[in-house]
């Protein structure tokens, strides 16, 4: 990797070959039937590995078994965390942030991954969360009109809120309603905006001559709630350092965040990384709102979750059962193991699940009734959760209001 500085914002340059991975804030693609090389990634952008070490301490300094998105290595990249649990450690406060860009008026199954986490985060630590819907990028991105990407950002917020987050103790915002009601908020994203040139951002994004002037300065929009002023109801003007649990591919944006935010007189925020939630027909193939067989939809029945894990998930079983039975399955390929790994919690039924697809002690077929069995309830859970969101649960929670902490 190569990074250029020009007034303090790397023009981050990623030096790429024919065999890596594409990894960028709109494109996953991977060359390998096991999905991305992760440990590549961290090189190539300069992250730190989530170790035992920082393990150990985690647990040390919550008190809590670290959560198995965690201690699976899902979140398995960070910057500065430590610098986090130092300020847990000391008393001191600090806020979560982290972001869903509404592309559809349902979720799937890996757009939970972030918001389980950050529940988690949110409970040991007893911290505030703000939850920023980028409904505007989805209009400059895609060929999607700007009160239907704005309508999408509500009906995902219900889908969020089923997660269980305390309303008491999160904000959850659209871009394209909250920015005009809130001066604070404008001003940061001046101040970022002031700091970057249009090279920079070329660098760092690729944006092209013919791109719309309004992706050249989303990033700025998205950098401005890790800076804490951005949310004056909530944190009175103090200055809090902020942690953003997120999927790798967003790390450009926080790369460039955490250049300038020192410039404007902030901490650098901290992040943790997740891998990707890989669509049902592998790790090579990518999940798309267009194809509903690429993934398991929050909306899905039960028939229809059986259905399209049967005939979609992609196996690592053997061509015939004789075989299967003599040398095993591939664990790192099948991907009803690979979600069995987001969402069957026990470690201990995890690990015997991989030992007998392994051994060929248990076929594809009862792997995949395995997952069906862990996903149907999860899948019905939710729904009824979300069933009992109304139109005025979620205007309270985007309202913009003082939460339960004194700051």
């Amino acid at each position: 990797m190569t990074a250029e500085i020009s007034n303090g914002v790397s023009n981050i340059k990623i030096e790429e070959n024919d065999n890596d991975d594409v990894v960028d804030p709109w494109n996953v693609v991977s060359k390998s039937e096991t999905g991305v090389d992760y440990d590549k990634l961290i090189k190539r952008f300069g992250s730190s590995k989530v170790d035992q070490e920082l393990l150990d301490r985690f647990e040390k300094v919550t008190g809590k078994p670290n959560h198995h998105l965690l201690r699976r290595g899902i979140f398995f990249s960070h910057r500065d965390m430590n610098s986090i649990l130092n300020q847990y450690e000391a008393g001191k406060p600090f806020y979560l942030y982290t972001g869903r860009g509404p592309s559809s008026s349902s979720m799937h199954l890996g757009h939970l991954i972030p918001f389980i986490f950050c529940k988690w985060l949110q409970d040991v630590f007893d911290v505030p969360l703000v939850i920023q819907l980028t409904d505007d990028e989805k209009c400059l991105w895609r060929d999607i009109k700007l009160e239907e990407a704005n309508k999408m950002a509500y009906e995902n917020a219900k889908d969020i809120i089923a997660v269980g987050f305390d309303i008491n103790k999160t904000f959850i915002f659209s871009n394209l309603d909250y920015i005009g009601q809130c001066p604070e908020f404008y001003r940061n994203m001046v101040r970022i905006q002031k700091c970057v040139t249009f090279n920079q951002v070329k660098g760092i994004f690729g944006f092209g001559d013919s791109d719309v002037i309004g992706k050249i300065s989303f990033p700025s929009i998205q950098a401005t709630p890790a800076v804490s002023t951005s949310f004056p109801f909530i944190f009175g003007g103090k200055k809090l350092p902020c942690l953003i649990p997120c999927a790798i591919d967003q790390d450009p944006y926080f790369r460039m965040t955490r250049d300038v935010a020192p410039r404007i007189g902030f901490q650098k925020p901290a992040l943790l990384h997740s891998t990707f939630f890989p669509a049902l027909q592998g790790a090579k193939t990518k999940m798309s709102a267009s194809d509903p067989n690429s993934t398991i939809f929050l909306t899905d029945t039960p028939k229809q979750l059986k259905n399209k894990i049967n005939k979609h998930a992609f196996s690592g079983g053997r061509a015939t059962v004789e075989e299967h039975r003599e040398f095993g399955g591939n664990c790192d390929v099948d991907i009803s193991y690979q979600y069995l790994t987001f969402f069957l919690e026990d470690d201990e039924k995890l690990e015997q699940i991989r030992k007998d697809y392994t051994s060929g002690a248990i076929l594809t077929g009862e792997l995949k009734k395995i997952l069906i069995d862990v996903l149907t309830p999860l899948v019905q859970q939710h729904q009824e959760r979300r069933s009992k969101i109304t139109d005025e649960i979620l205007k309270q929670y985007m309202t913009p209001r003082k939460l339960n902490f004194s700051f």
